[in-house]
């Protein structure tokens, strides 16, 4: 995306100096990196970066009116839905793939325009990529010091504060908890324990926490400490497969406020896809809602609605594995993009999807913060796609710090 930029940082990489960077990564915090980093940051030039926050801007303000709210009624699973739903998110993911911006004539134009692949009211990995920058910054001092992963004319220390009002609220951070199944096994512990360090919300399994009344308690020195609010990383999915001996249930009426309420998971998911109309968002479908269907089913994907992770996604679907569905009004088939081979690495160019991260205090929409990358040279964004591949995995890109961005 930047030259110069790329081809300084390429001439200075080295092998040694990775695996020093990532042995920083594995021993800076108390639960260690389970899954691969990429070798490299992406560097995104101005004029995409500026188009990265354009289609973010227009998702959000489809995402604010009512109609939008009118279609998210129906996005719950029967018997899924969580009390006291908060007006909007305080967290908010969206994931672009990088691609090239063809005219109509065929020609390419040399620029870069995003396309939707997913986005989520559910936060990520936010304070993981703290670290990750610091982490690049250090072992690759070839990062212009001009440059950033922020949005919204943050710093480090303003991305914390920004997190900070939207995890913990008025409370202390011994009475926030991080939920979630087993995290210390889960592949994001390292980000559980970057939240722990940079802002004091401690991962808290959900088996682990007791139900006195409508309130929630945490044992913590031989005392019983209250949860005045959640900092929610559940995923229902993993939830109901797995069933974890609780002592309380997400569907109580809870004296808890959420930071990150469960149903906003839902409302704001692939659920979303098909509301959304723009030259950022491919054409995508309910497949119970489908007139005919295409001819041409090499340029879609299909997707279930309640999966995580890349799960159950079909990507070579067809008139017959469409008909077979059981429950098409729980599938969605979305035309496939064309990601850009963009960044040059050493074995080859890499694809890039940018994940724009989002936070807020839940009076309104989030705003935009912060960003993560993930590069890959397989035919997806996963761990299977990639295997035995160099520069790919989970990155993130830097920006020349303009203000306004």
């Amino acid at each position: 995306m930047i030259p110069a930029v790329r081809q300084a940082y390429n001439a200075a990489f080295t092998d040694a100096r990775y695996a020093a960077f990532m042995r920083d990564l594995t021993k800076t915090m108390y639960w260690p990196v389970d899954f691969r980093v990429a070798e490299s940051p992406f560097f995104l030039d101005e004029q995409a970066a500026g188009e990265l926050v354009r289609a973010a801007d227009d998702i959000i303000a489809q995402l604010s009116t009512p109609a939008f709210r009118q279609h998210a009624k129906t996005a719950i699973p029967k018997g899924l839905e969580v009390p006291k739903e908060n007006p909007f998110p305080e967290f908010l993911c969206v994931d672009f793939a990088l691609c090239k911006d063809d005219r109509p004539d065929g020609q390419a134009s040399g620029k870069i325009l995003p396309q939707l692949i997913e986005l989520q009211g559910f936060p990520t990995v936010a304070c993981w990529q703290v670290l990750l920058a610091q982490a690049y910054r250090h072992h690759f001092p070839e990062i212009p010091a001009g440059f950033t992963t922020y949005f919204g004319g943050l710093d480090e220390e303003g991305y914390l504060s920004a997190l900070r009002e939207a995890m913990l609220g008025e409370f202390m951070p011994e009475n926030v908890v991080l939920l979630e199944i087993e995290p210390a096994k889960q592949k994001t512990a390292v980000d559980f324990a970057c939240t722990h360090s940079y802002l004091g919300v401690r991962p808290m399994c959900v088996t682990k926490v007791v139900k006195r009344g409508r309130q929630l308690f945490y044992f913590s020195g031989g005392r019983e400490v209250p949860i005045h609010r959640v900092f929610n990383r559940v995923i229902f999915d993993e939830l109901l497969r797995k069933k974890p001996a609780m002592k309380f249930s997400f569907h109580d009426d809870l004296d808890v406020q959420w930071a990150g309420h469960p149903n906003w998971y839902f409302r704001i998911s692939k659920h979303t896809l098909p509301f959304l109309q723009s030259p950022y968002v491919p054409e995508c479908h309910f497949v119970s809602q489908l007139r005919k269907i295409p001819t041409d089913l090499e340029n879609y994907v299909c997707k279930p609605l309640y999966s995580f992770a890349g799960l159950g996604v079909d990507i070579t679907p067809t008139k017959e594995s469409i008909a077979a569905i059981p429950n098409p009004a729980e599938w969605l088939l979305q035309r496939k993009v064309a990601y850009a081979p963009i960044m040059e690495t050493p074995d080859g160019p890499a694809k890039v999807e940018v994940r724009l991260i989002f936070a807020g205090d839940g009076s309104q929409m989030p705003k935009l913060v912060n960003n993560l990358a993930r590069l890959t040279k397989g035919a997806m964004h996963g761990v299977d796609f990639n295997k035995g591949r160099t520069w790919v995995g989970a990155s993130c890109a830097f920006h020349p710090a303009v203000r306004d961005l």
